[in-house]
Parts: C-alpha cells; structure tokens; sequence
C-alpha cells in the first residue's frame, strides 16, 4: 500500500511516496502548480506518478491507504485579498477593534504609516447590546433582536461568511452561543466563525483578528476540500485524508474546514517533521531547517528535538493568535525578481515569477530576471538537465533578462549581475537564520543546518560559510521535503483556556483540574479523528507572566504533571524560560497565570530509515565530467567536477568545487569543502579542515549507522 504526501506550493506542487518493497520504496515527482485551481495540478501530478509505476490512476488510488495535503490556498487568499466576503457582529461599542488593533502604533515614530486593510469592511461589521465582565458575570443582558437584525442586514448584504466575537466571552461563552443559535436559525447557509469556540482566550483584538481570518478563507478551505475530496473519490480513492496544519500536525478536513485558519501555514509546518526523520540517526537534537522553494525562503529552529511553538503569528500584518510553527519566511525563492531601484540598489525579492510565467530562462514568457536565471548564467544549473531533463531552460533567456533589468542599470556585465544576485539572496537568506537564531541570544555556528527545497541546496554552502556553520545536510528527499514530512508528521489538536489566577495563591488542585478538563477535550478531539487511546500524548503548558506585564511566556509542563502539577516547578521554569528569552529574572515579583494550554498528538506509523553499507570513499562512478562555473570571491569560471546524485553510495566522498545533479535538485560544493553520501542516502557538507574528524563521527564504521 501507498502513503503520499502532497505539498502545494506556490511554484511547483510537490509529491512524495512511499509504499513498501512491492510498491517501489521511496519516490519524488513535481508538477507546475495550478494557482487558478490547486487541486489539477494534484490530480494531474497523481496521474503522472502512476503513469512511472505502470498503474492506471484509479488502481495506483485504490493502493493508496494515506494522503497527507499542504496547501496554500489559504495563504493565497490572504495575500491577494481574494477571501470570503465576511461580516461580523460584535459588541456595541467595539465595532472598530480590527482598525484599533492592540492600541498602539507600529512605527512609534512614523505618523504616516498606513494600516492594513481589515479583512472584514466597516459597513459589514454590525454592533449588539449586551455585556460579561471579565470574571463572566452577565451586567447587560444580549440584545437577540440587534442579532437578529445583524444577521438578516449581512444575509442581504451578500455575506457568505459571518464572526460573533463578543466581549469577555473568554470569560463565559454564554451570549456567543445564543447569538450563534440565532444566526444558525435565520443565516442557516452562512459558515459560522464563534470567537469562543476557536479561541477562548484573553485580549479581544486577538480573538477578532483570529476569527476574521477564519471567516475570510474558511468557505475558500471549504470549497477546496469538498473538491478534492469530490475528484479523489470519483478516480478510486478510499483510504484517508489528512490535512496539513500550522503547529505541525494534522487532521482531518472536517476539523480543517472549521478551523481553516490553521491551515495559513499549512506547507511550511511540515518541514520540521521530515528534518527529525533525516537528523535522528546522526543524534543530532538541535538543529536549523530551511526549505526554499520557487517563492520563499522558510526558516525553523529545532532545540532539543521539539521545533519551536508561538502563539504571536502575524500574516500580511494582521494578528493570527492560533498555535503555529515558529517560522520565519522570506520572499527569497528560486524564482525571485531581482530589480534595482532610482538609487541603483539591487534587490532580490519579494516578487516572485512564480509557476506562470516563471523565470525567464523556462520559456514561458517571463521576462524578469529570478534566482534561478542567475544560478543557470554562472553555470550552477544543466540546461539539459533541469528536473531530470524533463525540461530544457533557456541560458540566452536568462542572460538576456539579466542583462536588461540589472547588469545595465548597473553598469557590469551580465555575469558579474548574476553573480551578484546570487550573493545577495545568500545574505538575506542568512540574515533569516539570525533573526531565529542571534535574536534569541543562540549562535548559529552551535546548530547543524539542514538544507531542503528545490533551490536550497544550490545556495547552503554559501549561507553555511557566511554563518561559519560547521555542518550542512542536504536530506535524500530535499527536493519534495514539505511532503515527505507531511506523511510522517502525527495528527494534532491544540487547545487553550484563559484563566487569570495569581502563582502565589493557586493550589495545585485547582490547576489540575483545569487541565485535566482540557485534556479530556483533546482526547475526545483526537479519538473523534480514529486516533486510538494508546497512541495518544499531551503536552500541557500555561502562559505566565510578571504581575502588569503586557506578554506571557508559555511554560511546558511535564505530561506525568496534568493532574496534579507542581507550581512552585512551574514558577522556577517560568523564572528560568523569562531570563533566557529577555535577559533577566525577578524571582521577588509576583506572577499570573493567563491562559492554560494542552496540545494532543496521535501517533501516526512511520517507517524507519534503514542504514545502507558504505561503498567506499571514491565517487569517480558517479562522476559525469566538468563544467566551469562562477562562484562568489574567484575573478574567473573554475572547473567544477559533476556528479550524478543517483550514482552516488554511502561512504562517497568528494571535494569541491563540485555539483551534485539530482532529477530535482542541484547541490553546490564549494572549494575548502567536502560533500559525502552518509549511509542513509543524505548528504553531509563539511569544510576540508575538518574532514577527518567529521567522516569518522557521521560516516560510521563498517556501513552501521553511526
């Protein structure tokens, strides 16, 4: 049977496959996405890795048991503002907190700095009487006839969407559900975001800006799952569906479809699975992933095995409170547009070429110069070999772009703007890894980086030397990383609960309870998605602060501590998780509890990776000439020798300047380094200094794992 993972992306739609030994083992394949109708480019995607295996499309669904999905489409929708056209009803009096936001400006010292537009207009959002307080007493009893009139006003304004975010209901969810009940009887067809029941937390702008993105993609989501669902079902499927969500896991796209705000990180999230399975057998713990792709540059800091959680999202400046990956993202992909400004600075990104046109050297009509035409112009990229041959580029096309839009306004040659480009978007692709790394007080050089994505590869070495970063892997599935992570990541359902209580007066009994009450939620979440009980875990935590604090620091707790937690152990990593993050600790102030937290996770199988036998230390099989390229700091082209990536064994080891050619991807070797294949079928960079040393800790002796 088969298991496939399906990432959508902005450029290519990527697809990773596994079955066992009579289904082939592992493979990879991507097709150009479809944007205008995601789900064709999977179908047609689908179509083509069947045709590879001999199967017609509806035996090789038939054979498959799992498809895990990433997508996109939510982001986009965002992005684009092409989103559900929502309304929202609130209470009298705070119709305008998605423009007041948190009450402070952005840029404190910039009195014209523009706001996003809301994602729900002012004439859609809609005001009731009625009032909790903060502890969840009822002061002012709801006004269900202003609801009723809000509900009918929306339904004739055309809304497909609608929010009830009140007041406190964090508090006591008491006046949202009547209000739903209300809605639900007189906009049956509307799909209903309750702030209550998708985030019951503390902070009102929080609870709005959340729910408003949920409304503005979730009848997007809808459509798109509905359709997918449709087509799969129609071509033979019947095994299951899985959806990939922002606090990498996933779930079902019922769940998904609720909480459709889950799913605006949706492909990115799942790169911190597969880096686990690529890193575990080498005992590496803390580590960097990156993924680029054709339109980004993805960042994530993995410490102690667990990829870091945040509840401060904000997409296109807009605040999404829901738990997601801690992923830092830049416009720095294969096909960014490089450009220069009036004052002749060049710029790499944001814009992106994207599937369609893409960059110029595919011949698709784009003229603007990207990442990839520079790569191809300093001889980094076969023109004959690009996705395995199965597709020519164009060098001239590259090269006249280039030379049009940077090297003349600049005044150089062509090579010398490519070469340019290509150090630019390596520097901003570092100044990424700091922001997650040196912003934190952490060192870079103290993290193995994990290089994935189509284009990474191409671009590490340099990031790595910039860095002074001692060791890079580049996974055997870099090309389709997202995907492959998707099928082996495990189900997940995070939920949290405001409760304001002071540290010094709480009893561990009280606490307990709460928890365990969350817990319970989350099994019975899980369990309604098939997870069984003894496949489940928690992870609880509570968000503490110092007394008039404005943030929180979220602290974990020990699962064995859900029903009876020990507090003065909280308050002591509270203090210790404080110092690291901000510098200091004030173990004399008093602390809150803000809101308590529980993430459950269902187990899903995953295969082990099995230890190959090393081959011995000289690649020259697998060596397929040379070509003369340009690499940044060297006046002229150097001959690179050009290996084939599929020739390659475990043990081959190989210095630079060198390539490495996969149907998928490019890795670039650098003079003073040395890639070797490591007996999982990854590939290890390390500089010729310290070779010895490396091969004999990550190489193993003997072909056994090391």
């Amino acid at each position: 049977m088969f298991r496939l993972g399906i990432d959508a992306g902005g450029t290519f739609t990527d697809f990773w496959l596994t079955g066992d030994a009579s289904d082939a083992g592992e493979r990879i394949h991507k097709t150009p996405s479809t944007p205008e109708d995601p789900p064709r480019a999977v179908i047609r995607g689908i179509e083509e890795m069947a045709a590879s295996l001999g199967l017609a499309p509806g035996d090789f669904l038939s054979r498959t048991e799992l498809i895990v999905h990433g997508t996109t489409v939510a982001t986009n929708a965002v992005i684009t503002g092409e989103g559900a056209r929502a309304g929202l009803i609130t209470t009298r009096g705070f119709r305008d907190v998605l423009e007041m936001r948190r009450g402070w400006r952005e840029e404190f010292f910039n009195n014209k700095a523009s706001l996003p537009k809301p994602l729900i207009r002012r004439a859609l959002r809609l005001t009731a009487g009625g009032r909790m307080d903060e502890a969840g007493r009822e002061i002012e009893p709801l006004d269900e006839a202003a609801v009723r009139e809000a509900a009918l006003r929306l339904k004739a304004e055309g809304c497909e969407s609608l929010v009830i975010c009140l007041m406190h209901a964090w508090a006591n969810p008491a006046h949202e559900r009547r209000a739903a009940e209300i809605v639900r009887a007189h906009f049956p067809e509307a799909f209903l975001t309750v702030s209550s029941e998708l985030l019951p937390q503390i902070r009102l702008y929080e609870r709005v800006s959340t729910s408003a993105f949920n409304a503005y993609v979730g009848p997007i989501i809808r459509r798109h799952m509905e359709k997918l669902e449709e087509t799969l079902a129609a071509r033979g499927f019947g095994g299951a569906l899985l959806v990939m969500c922002s606090h990498g896991g996933v779930t079902t796209p019922s769940v998904a479809v609720g909480r459709a705000a889950s799913l605006l990180l949706s492909g990115p999230a799942a790169g911190p699975a597969a880096a686990a399975r690529a890193a575990a057998p080498h005992g590496a713990a803390d580590y960097i992933v990156t993924d680029m792709g054709g339109t980004s540059f993805d960042v994530a800091l993995v410490r102690e095995g667990k990829p870091l959680v945040t509840q401060e999202s904000w997409i296109e400046r807009r605040r999404l409170a829901l738990p997601s990956l801690d992923i830092h993202t830049l416009g720095a992909g294969g096909g960014s547009i490089s450009w220069v400004d009036e004052g002749g600075i060049l710029h790499v990104g944001p814009q992106s070429a994207g599937a369609r046109p893409g960059p110029a050297c595919y011949g698709l009509g784009g003229e603007e110069p990207t990442a990839t035409d520079a790569c191809l112009l300093l001889g980094h990229l076969d023109p004959a070999y690009f996705l395995g041959g199965e597709m020519r580029i164009d060098p001239k096309a590259a090269e006249r772009a280039i030379r049009r839009r940077v090297a003349e306004p600049l005044g150089m040659g062509a090579e010398e703007a490519a070469l340019g480009m290509y150090e630019l978007i390596c520097v901003q692709m570092a100044a990424g890894i700091r922001e997650v790394t040196v912003r934190r007080g952490l060192d870079p050089r103290d993290f193995l980086l994990i290089a994935a994505g189509g284009a990474g590869p191409l671009h590490a070495n340099l990031i790595a030397r910039e860095l002074e970063i001692p060791l890079i892997l580049v996974p055997r599935n870099s090309a389709t990383f997202c995907a492959a992570g998707m099928a082996e990541s495990d189900l997940k359902h995070d939920l949290a609960a405001s409760w304001r209580a002071p540290m010094d007066a709480l009893a561990a009994a009280a606490l307990g309870e709460r928890l365990e009450a969350l817990r319970r939620d989350c099994a019975a979440a899980l369990a309604a998605q098939g997870v069984p009980a003894g496949r489940m875990i928690f992870e609880p935590g509570a968000d503490l602060r110092y007394l008039g604090q404005y943030h929180e620091v979220t602290v974990p707790l020990p699962a064995e501590e859900i029903g009876r937690p020990g507090v003065e152990a909280l308050l002591a990593r509270f203090h210790a998780r404080h110092d690291a993050l901000y510098g200091y600790a004030t173990a004399e102030m008093p602390v809150e509890c803000i809101t308590l937290r529980m993430s459950g996770r269902g187990l899903t199988q995953k295969r082990e990776a099995a230890p190959r036998p090393l081959a011995g230390e000289d690649p020259a099989a697998a060596r397929r000439g040379e070509r003369p390229v340009r690499l940044p700091g060297t006046p002229e082209r150097l001959p690179a020798a050009v290996y084939r990536g599929e020739d390659l064994r475990p043990g081959h080891r190989l210095p630079g300047p060198a390539i490495v050619e996969e149907p998928h991807t490019t890795i670039l070797v650098l003079p003073g380094y040395e890639l070797a294949r490591d007996p999982f079928g990854n590939s290890l960079i390390w500089p010729e200094a310290s070779a010895a040393e490396m091969a004999a800790r990550f190489l193993g002796r003997g072909g056994e794992a090391p």
